[in-house]
């Protein structure tokens, strides 16, 4: 366990956002799917996208990494029986429905925060679809054995997307057309983003208002060449460490994107920050910033850079969306809750919102990321526009989930940070 302490400083620079480990890991399943030779440029190496690039591997890819970008030869077969996804919730609820297209049994394991988190909706989902599916009284490990086949099914759309999102790529593949009919779905950008990469790789599915998808059977995916864009969620923590305590410049996002995350400039322009839209370049300043309301029930990954934000911002701020975090790394409404107000920022919870009254008095302490990559982020951002303050930070290399060379990107624009 690493323990990292980051000093108050004031922030400026410019740096390259990270690359968004959503689209990687959708582009490394889609790659898979598709017969011949795939290259997905900008690839990152987050925790996650490692995990992805290992289990389409034992799937039957085959992945050259050249740094800068993959080159992925696909094609769909049985290796390995066993499919570690580590933690990533987004791989293992959108490979399920992959390594269901097999008539071979596989088994689907991770560690960490993943074994508490609920999986009884991959196999509701599934045994709909005549796979043989069962859990460990609805959590891992989950065994699986296809061939799925279409039809119409419905599944609960409330507590995740992504297992939509495994079933909408992996159903266009079988013989037979398919209905999904969702209910009270959640996140619907990250389907969104999933329809948009599905298209640029041969395949089309259509829905009427996100309540029922419709999927051509018998389609086949192309093989491609693909960017991978920046990552708004991680960039979101980079824009208000500029909002809060001085200038940043991020280049590689687009302000046009289907990220969820991209909200988060509705909220920094909200909260009175400057903010500077130049193609692809985003920079986010200091100014005098004022309580905000914003919904994030659809991109609940913001809780914790906007409570951050929050903490120097004069007055009320409320955020709407509060029972999406109980099933993450972590329950991060509690653990947001329990380490900001180590450092000073008193949160209460009620009737779905998260509210914070500012400005806060940040005072330095010890935190637990609760091994959750966006709670010590979150702590990291917090302390640096207070007054000669520190937070040391437990276990504060989770952050390689997701954005692996976050405390080294934070130096580049002024961060000062004793490992």
């Amino acid at each position: 366990m690493t323990i990292r302490t980051i000093h108050s400083s004031p922030i400026t620079g410019s740096l390259q956002a990270p690359s968004s480990k959503s689209y990687a890991q959708r582009a490394l399943a889609l790659a898979l799917l598709a017969k011949g030779t795939t290259i997905l440029r900008n690839p990152g190496r987050s925790d996650d996208v490692l995990a992805a690039m290992d289990v389409v591997q034992n799937l039957g890819a085959t992945v050259e990494d050249f740094g800068d970008r993959l080159i992925v030869h696909g094609g769909l077969s049985q290796v390995r029986a066993t499919l570690d996804f580590g933690e990533a919730g987004l791989g293992i609820r959108l490979f399920s429905a992959l390594a269901a297209l097999q008539p071979y049994p596989v088994y689907l394991t991770g560690s960490g925060s993943l074994a508490s988190r609920p999986m009884h909706i991959i196999q509701e989902a599934l045994s709909s679809l005549g796979v043989s599916c069962k859990t460990e009284d609805g959590y891992l490990p989950i065994r699986i054995q296809g061939p799925m086949k279409g039809g119409h099914i419905k599944i609960d759309g409330s507590i995740s997307s992504q297992v939509l999102t495994g079933l909408i790529m992996a159903l266009p593949t079988v013989q037979e057309d398919s209905t999904i009919s969702v209910s009270n779905l959640k996140s619907a950008p990250y389907i969104d983003m999933t329809l948009e990469i599905m298209e640029l790789f041969g395949v089309k599915v259509s829905h009427t208002d996100y309540k029922e998808f419709h999927i051509p059977g018998n389609q086949v995916y192309k093989h491609t060449d693909y960017f991978i864009e920046g990552d708004w969620s991680g960039a979101a923590f980079l824009l208000v460490a500029g909002a809060i305590a001085g200038k940043v410049k991020l280049s590689g996002l687009k302000a046009d994107s289907l990220q969820a995350d991209r909200k988060i400039i509705e909220a920094l322009k909200d909260a009175g920050a400057e903010i500077i839209i130049e193609g692809d370049i985003i920079s986010a300043s200091r100014d005098k910033l004022k309580g905000f309301d914003f919904d994030a029930t659809h991109c609940p990954d913001l809780f914790p850079p906007l409570i951050a934000l929050a903490a120097h911002c004069s007055g009320r701020t409320t955020i709407k969306g509060a029972d999406r975090l109980i099933h993450k790394e972590s329950n991060r409404a509690a653990a947001l809750k329990s380490e900001m107000r180590k450092l000073g920022v008193n949160i209460s919870i009620e009737n779905n919102k998260m509210m914070v009254y500012g400005p806060c008095r940040i005072h330095g302490n010890t935190v637990d990321s609760h091994n959750d990559h966006r709670i010590a982020m979150a702590a990291a951002t917090v302390i640096l526009p207070s007054d000669n303050q520190t937070v040391s930070i437990n276990n504060s290399e989770c952050v390689a989930k997701s954005y692996p060379s976050f405390y080294e990107d934070l130096k580049i624009i002024g961060g000062r940070i004793d490992e």
